[in-house]
């Protein structure tokens, strides 16, 4: 599907181009955007290489199967096929953790390298597997807790109630990934995608897999007894404890000294968008050192892999990024727009709202962009600012989390993953529509 999909926005775009005549729009937009993919592409070494190293020294201290124990039953129910004790699941559970809190620098990372978990255990490569197809269902739905980046925007041009759209994101994301699991959990039950599932892996594998983890674990708990008893090991969980009993204070002491007139709201969003990142940055060192790791060596490794996976997915990139760039310069988004006006009309969604929820799965940048200029335009806190902040903070990139996981394993067959996506991204859209009409409407 995603070839067909690829072939026809390319074609359509320049017959569009042409009919309306902006065939020299359309080819300045293939070549800013064929370099601006491979410089977001070089932008997220850096992000990949850093957390990924972290990655590695969570694995290598424990600290990701105990985290995928801890939430196994929940995702056990949600990923069957994938044990509850395989690194792939403690890596969503940290990737779905990390958009809920708005890092998105971190989520990034974090979900590649749980598609890369997902990829070992898939018999059929380059076909995506169930697992793959609602781990990313769940991603693009853009579950948020704190949507970080909107509520900070919106502060920044003045709105008196910059958090206000706390309750309608959490709606709004709520309703999206609860139509993306099920989008993607019933379509993988069609018979056309039921023929296209890569069988599960050999059964003397898996078993051979089973008991190669067991004694992985089992070593990793001896080495953990015995690490326990040794004086270094000790000195290191002293030294860790006191650094949380100083971090905490200095937390506090930050609390307090903040000036009177800041809300809550702002307190909040300040510690949630300034103190959660170095958190888990510092959790994540500190458990491997306290626990013996060598974590330079340990974090360097993990960089290695994700300076290999950032250059990989730049085809991806390119391809997804120029296709997107040719439909929007071509004029299609328009076209769009006025083919959708009377739905929009029928749900109470403002004219002017339109092109952010078109423009969401497509362009990150594009969206913000718009976002940002209906705000300036119409108020942060009119009900079309409240709106276009609910499809932010509730929706995801879809084809660019597409292009990005997907060719980090050189997925080239997404089976029934780009349906299930647009599902919960429309679904999110219906529900911001909803949610606002009925708060602030």
């Amino acid at each position: 599907m995603l070839n067909g999909l690829f072939v026809f926005v390319i074609v359509a775009s320049i017959l569009l181009a042409a009919l309306t005549g902006r065939m020299e729009q359309l080819s300045q937009a293939v070549l800013s955007s064929a370099g601006e993919a491979v410089t977001l592409a070089i932008g997220l070494v850096g992000v990949m290489a850093f957390f990924l190293g972290l990655m590695r020294v969570a694995e290598d201290a424990g600290l990701l199967r105990r985290v995928a124990r801890a939430i196994g039953p929940v995702m056990r129910l949600l990923f069957p096929s994938v044990p509850s004790d395989h690194p792939a699941m403690s890596a969503m559970i940290l990737n779905i953790s990390s958009n809920m809190l708005g890092l998105g620098n971190a989520a990034t990372p974090f979900g590649i390298r749980a598609m890369e978990e997902l990829d070992k255990l898939n018999s059929r490569k380059g076909t995506a597997s169930n697992a793959m197809v609602l781990f990313l269902a769940i991603n693009t739905a853009g579950l948020a807790v704190l949507p970080s980046g909107v509520i900070g925007l919106r502060a920044s041009l003045g709105s008196a109630d910059a958090a206000g759209i706390l309750l309608p994101t959490w709606f709004a994301s709520g309703c999206a990934t609860i139509v993306g699991v099920l989008a993607a959990t019933l379509l993988s039950r069609l018979p056309y995608y039921r023929v296209s599932e890569p069988p599960g892996l050999p059964a003397k594998q898996v078993l051979e897999d089973k008991v190669s983890l067991s004694q992985e674990v089992a070593n990793l708990e001896d080495t953990e007894f015995e690490g326990t008893r040794s004086k270094e090991i000790s000195k290191r969980r002293w030294v860790v404890l006191a650094f949380w009993i100083t971090f905490i204070g200095l937390f506090i002491r930050h609390i307090l000294t903040t000036p009177t007139d800041a809300s809550a709201d702002d307190l909040a969003r300040s510690i949630m968008s300034n103190w959660s990142l170095p958190v888990i940055i510092a959790s994540l060192i500190l458990y491997g050192w306290a626990h013996g790791v060598r974590v330079y060596d340990s974090l360097i490794i993990g960089a290695k892999q994700g300076f290999e996976v950032a250059l990989r997915i730049i085809p991806y990139l390119v391809a997804i990024l120029v296709a997107i760039a040719m439909f929007r310069a071509s004029g299609g988004i328009d076209l769009m727009g006025i083919m959708v006006a009377p739905i929009t009309t029928l749900i109470q969604m403002p004219p002017e709202a339109l092109p952010m929820a078109i423009l969401r799965p497509l362009s990150g940048s594009g969206a913000y962009g718009i976002m940002a200029e209906i705000m300036s335009t119409h108020g942060p806190d009119s009900l079309i600012g409240y709106m276009v902040s609910t499809f932010q903070g509730s929706t995801e990139t879809t084809f660019y989390t597409l292009a990005v996981y997907f060719g980090a394993i050189g997925i080239v067959k997404a089976r029934h993953a780009i349906i299930s996506c647009l599902m919960a991204d429309f679904a999110g859209i219906l529900a911001a529509v909803f949610i606002v009409n009925l708060l602030f409407g």
